[in-house]
């Protein structure tokens, strides 16, 4: 922030000798003035990614003299990968584009929950997952957004009134339509079918193998359709299959950690469970060095053993959620930024608790288990 400030003001003293000259944007259409200050702006900044990383949008913010100012409450949760969360601030002026996240997510205070489906263009296989927080593009590869409500910007009074009510808030309206609960209603009569029960029908059906076998070439190329399923008793058995997958997958950080064996070697303490990068253990197979995934060395004094093998069948983004937790549990420097991503930071600052990387691994576990239970009961998809 404090860079794009200050070469904010560097920028304007520059534009404004240009002015005296008389040299700057003279004879030129308003359209041209704009590219023509974009260009001077790329030109005019320092490009060092340590200190920003400059787009478009900031580009022209310096171009049109615009200031950023810093405010606390832009500071949000988000989900950055499934089962990892990050810190996000949440500035449009800040934002290459926010695509439909205001609307969504207008500000720190607002509840919503969102399915993310693989979208267009990506190259791995079509899953689902849900969110309560602002999601990443990336969450789930080029993710596509299903809101269980939007939010609508409040509308600007023509003329202010005596006494001050407070900011204007913003609207918020459910996500599906009456027209597609309509839908819904006529093919099961006399159900007492609401909009947020369709909502987890909807996850619960994403999450069929049968679903996503089917409609395989389909999911590929356009937006999932949902279909009707032939029986209300199927409707409601994927409606409560879907409530119980968001429960697991919007919990995953109080579910119960699964059970294994943690060996130690030496005194055990809070440093103790700092981890730099978790490794899996090692195997012979078919005299060829393998990765043993019911072990994992977690660092040089803690390893788990007798992870099942079975909670890696749970995948969501290209690899099992356990995969997800071991490659965002540990410290990373970026390359460009120079910014270090540390997990134990989160840990101890965010969290309150040192051991959370190593809890938090128990309890994808138990999250893969039981995730698999779910969809292995699930029936048939009759239409």
């Amino acid at each position: 922030m404090s860079a794009f400030t200050s070469l904010l003001s560097s920028f304007r003293q520059a534009a404004a000798s240009e002015r005296e000259k008389g040299t700057y944007f003279e004879e030129l259409t308003l359209a041209y003035q704009a590219a023509s200050t974009q260009m001077q702006a790329v030109k005019f900044v320092e490009k060092d990614e340590q200190k920003i990383a400059w787009d478009d949008k900031l580009f022209q913010g310096v171009a049109s003299d615009k200031a950023i100012s810093y405010s606390e409450q832009a500071i949000v949760k988000a989900s950055y990968r499934p089962f990892a969360p990050m810190y996000f601030y949440f500035d449009r002026s800040c934002i290459w584009s926010p695509y439909q996240m205001p609307k969504i997510f207008p500000n720190c205070d607002a509840k919503n929950l969102v399915i993310l489906t693989t979208g267009r263009g990506s190259t791995k296989e079509f899953c689902a997952f849900i969110s309560d927080r602002i999601p990443d593009l990336e969450m789930i590869s080029k993710g596509q957004c299903f809101p269980l409500y939007l939010y609508d910007e409040p509308a600007k009074a023509s003329q202010p009134g005596l006494f001050e009510e407070g900011p204007p808030q913003s609207t918020r309206r459910d996500g599906i339509t009456n027209q597609g609960l309509a839908h819904f209603q006529a093919a099961y009569p006399g159900e007492n079918l609401t909009k947020e029960a369709l909502f987890y029908y909807i996850y619960g059906l994403l999450h069929s193998p049968e679903y996503c076998a089917s409609y395989a070439d389909n999911l590929c190329k356009e937006l999932p359709r949902i279909p009707c399923v032939k029986t209300t008793e199927d409707f409601w058995i994927f409606s409560k299959a879907g409530r119980a997958l968001a429960a697991l997958h919007l919990n995953f950080e109080s579910v119960p950690m699964h059970p294994v064996e943690v060996v130690t070697s030496g005194p055990v303490s809070d440093a103790s469970y700092r981890v730099e990068k978790m490794r899996y253990g090692k195997a012979k197979e078919d005299g060829k060095t393998v990765d043993d995934k019911t072990m994992l060395v977690y660092n040089d004094q803690i390893t788990l053993k007798g992870i099942p093998l079975e909670a890696y069948a749970y995948v969501v983004n290209g690899k099992s959620a356990l995969d997800w937790v071991v490659e965002r549990q540990c410290v990373k420097t970026d390359k460009d930024s120079g910014i270090v991503n540390d997990a134990n930071a989160w840990a101890t600052e965010t969290m309150g608790n040192p051991k959370y990387p190593l809890e938090l691994f128990q309890r994808v576990i138990t999250v893969s288990l039981e995730t698999m239970k779910i969809v292995n009961a699930l029936p048939p998809m009759a239409l």
